[in-house]
């Protein structure tokens, strides 16, 4: 078992400085932050559990590309600790006979974890530190924390679309020709904005991302030579005892200028039948996926496109909850509902054959999930979008956005909606898309 110490007085911006910094140090490293302390998120207060969760260093390492879920129930049970990393969207090719010949220059292997020297678990100030080491080693540990703000590092970067505006504009009427044929409902269509411009910081971008769009899913992951930067808005699953939740979101409104403004857009979302029509497709997809491990009639809608407001949009939210027996593995929860609805379409097979077939790109991490497991088997993982994908190894950045296309989908709208989406990380490179 970890040796539990806890440490008073530390304020959350200060303690990420501090990881971020520390980042340079270990070649494995995970923080996830809530960002739920600050006055721009409507969220409850109980949302997410800690102010910051985070994992330092490793003590091993856990990488899959085939029969991933049963390896890591295998490696989980084994070890029985806490685990830090990613579900890769392509993990759908293990579930079903599916697979990806699209342009990969991030390659992301299909699930990775590690098993961290240090986990760090802070709320209202106070910090707990899990570790096998000693209370010297661990005091040691927290006074090498550098403090100091990031270097600032302004860096302009030039990104090529994957996929030219007029292209994806067709592409969006030739997916709502499936849907009046009757092979979907609904298709989560996304494109690759990339680039291989000089090396950046990316503890210092995603410090900069983080307090430009505060959401409650962010997460700097660095995994040797891969970093992924994001500011997810989404939970995709959390597990709690034999609790499991899922919050798909559909349907996004940018903010207004001032409260008013607010309130009309929040309204214009909340009675948008396209994105209600949207959600509750996704909904009851969640709902099917959720009931192959449920106790019976446990399956519940807790909150029905509820609108939240987060610091640069306001977004349509379903709450879907269910029991399961103690004897089901986290792993079979997880298999079950992965790829989350939310980023393929209903139904999800064929929208994930569709979503290969019209998408250029191989998606990776982006729309798979980043999160953590502990020593009980509990977790929670967020969506992978709003989010940088950067490989050091050859210099590669990847910023993918996306959106659900419905019968009632206009292509402009849907194009702006992505551009809404993927401004502010665009921004942090100082980087203007022709629109």
């Amino acid at each position: 078992m970890r040796n539990v110490y806890t440490y008073n007085d530390f304020k959350k911006v200060d303690l990420l400085k501090a990881l971020l910094n520390f980042s340079n140090k270990k070649e494995y490293i995970s923080v996830l932050v809530s960002n739920l302390d600050g006055k721009e998120s409507s969220l409850p207060k109980d949302y997410i559990n800690y102010d910051i969760i985070a994992g330092i260093g490793k003590s091993d390492v856990f990488i899959s590309n085939h029969d991933s879920f049963e390896k890591l129930k295998i490696f989980y049970k084994n070890k029985r600790d806490w685990l830090f990393g990613y579900l890769s969207y392509d993990l759908k090719n293990e579930i079903e006979d599916l697979n990806s010949d699209n342009i990969d220059n991030f390659n992301a292997d299909n699930m990775s974890f590690f098993i961290p020297e240090y986990v760090l678990l802070l709320k209202n100030d106070q910090l707990q530190i899990e570790t096998y080491h000693s209370k010297y080693k661990c005091d040691k540990f927290v006074r090498e924390l550098d403090f100091s703000n990031l270097l600032h590092s302004v860096v302009d970067v030039e990104f090529s679309r994957r996929v030219d505006k007029e292209v994806y504009l067709q592409t969006v009427n030739k997916i709502k020709t499936h849907i009046q044929r009757g092979d979907i409902y609904e298709l989560n269509y996304c494109q690759e904005f990339y680039s291989n411009e000089p090396k950046i910081l990316p503890e210092v971008i995603f410090f900069e991302l983080n307090e430009l769009m505060q959401t409650p899913f962010s997460s700097f992951l660095k995994l040797k030579d891969k970093y992924i930067l994001s500011v997810s808005p989404e939970r995709f699953l959390r597990k709690k005892g034999n609790h499991v939740l899922s919050q798909p979101i559909k349907g996004t409104k940018k903010r207004g200028i001032n409260k008013s403004e607010d309130k009309i857009l929040i309204n214009e979302l909340n009675i948008s039948q396209k994105d209600i029509s949207e959600n509750i497709m996704i909904a009851d997809l969640v709902r099917n996926d959720l009931s192959i491990n449920a106790t019976k009639e446990s399956v519940n809608v807790d909150e029905l496109c509820k609108v939240y407001t987060f610091k640069k949009v306001h977004q349509m939210i379903t709450s879907i909850s269910c029991e399961i027996d103690s004897e089901i593995s986290f792993t079979d929860v997880l298999k079950a509902t992965f790829p989350m609805g939310s980023m393929t379409g209903a139904p999800k097979l064929r929208a994930m054959e569709l979503i290969d077939y019209y998408e250029n790109f191989k998606r990776g991490i982006f729309s798979g999930s980043i999160g953590y497991i502990n020593p009980k088997g509990d977790f929670d993982f967020n969506v992978v979008i709003r989010t940088i994908l950067y490989n050091l190894a050859n210099n590669y950045i990847s910023i993918s956005v996306g959106g659900a296309i419905t019968i009632q989908s206009n292509p402009y709208e849907e194009y702006e909606e992505c551009i809404v989406k993927a401004k502010p990380l665009f921004d942090v490179f100082n980087f203007k898309i022709d629109d």
